[in-house]
């Protein structure tokens, strides 16, 4: 088998002539300003919740083709709630549907995806890493593993991460499942997210993990995918202050499910494609950057 997930230079080494051949025939979809490259990051993959699909949602696997057509897009990131349930079964047949992709995917863990974790980390590795793309730091997180808290030694991971890397970066990127930046009374509470399962009453991100991102020079972003389950209008969301993007992205309503595609410039700069998984009309759904918190 194929690991998609935690040794992509494997996939990409089995790749490299078939995507030669073909990387001439892929288009972009519905791009003015021809970036770098993308990469896409897709919530909650599994679906409707109570469905047990064999593989991914399917309107979001009906999307693989514009994916693979898309000439700029060199990876994509699942942001948790990859299965519905932790088995051999459920795994291969994500794994099938990875192999119609023609680009690595990243796993980002949800709380469905580790609910048996010896299971996942045997098929897939640790379920936090980094890796640097294009100077871009891409780091992935697993807040599943203190009731949403990064802390102990994926606390440590994460500052030495940032230390080692600032010189030679431009973009950092998180990845993780939760929306850990989410808390009743502040101004993201509006903001409903699939499931406060495994939620501590108190979570550090506003006291140890943002204040990492917010003093660096460095355009953070960040994504969650645990939203758009439920039609309860926050199938996804964005907010930008500072040097800090906000996003959240998700599917399973079968009804505004979506995916984020990221585009980044020459520049350094980087825009988003907000992507509908229901219908013909990709851009239903409007831009991501004209969302406003409820």
């Amino acid at each position: 088998m194929i690991d998609k997930c935690f040794r992509p230079l494997r996939k990409a080494f089995i790749l490299a002539v078939p995507t030669i051949l073909v990387f001439g025939c892929k288009e972009s979809a519905t791009v003015s300003n021809p970036p770098k490259y993308s990469f896409f990051v897709a919530g909650h993959t599994y679906g409707k919740p109570g469905v047990d699909n064999a593989g991914v949602h399917p309107p979001f696997k009906e999307k693989f083709e514009l994916i693979n057509n898309d000439k700029y897009i060199e990876f994509g990131v699942f942001t948790g709630d990859i299965v519905k349930n932790s088995t051999e079964q459920d795994w291969n047949e994500i794994d099938s549907d990875l192999e119609l992709l023609d680009d690595t995917v990243y796993f980002a863990v949800g709380n469905h995806d580790v609910s048996n974790r010896p299971l996942y980390e045997s098929r897939y590795g640790p379920t936090y890493y980094s890796f640097i793309h294009n100077s871009d730091l891409m780091v992935v997180l697993d807040p599943n593993l203190d009731k949403w808290n990064i802390s102990g030694d994926q606390l440590e991971f994460l500052k030495t991460v940032l230390n080692d890397n600032l010189e030679e970066i431009d973009n950092i990127f998180v990845f993780f499942h939760q929306l850990i930046w989410w808390e009743e009374d502040n101004i993201y509470g509006n903001v409903m997210p699939n499931s406060l399962f495994g939620r501590a009453d108190t979570v550090n991100f506003w006291s140890e993990v943002e204040p990492l991102f917010s003093s660096l020079p460095n355009e953070v972003y960040m994504f969650a995918g645990d939203v758009g389950a439920i039609s309860n209008g926050s199938e996804f969301m964005y907010h930008n202050y500072d040097n800090i993007t906000l996003i959240a992205s998700g599917m399973g309503t079968e009804h505004r499910d979506n995916m984020v595609i990221v585009d980044i410039q020459n520049d350094k700069s980087v825009s988003f494609r907000l992507i509908a998984l229901n219908g013909d009309d990709l851009s239903s759904l409007g831009n991501l950057e004209d969302y406003v918190l409820p």
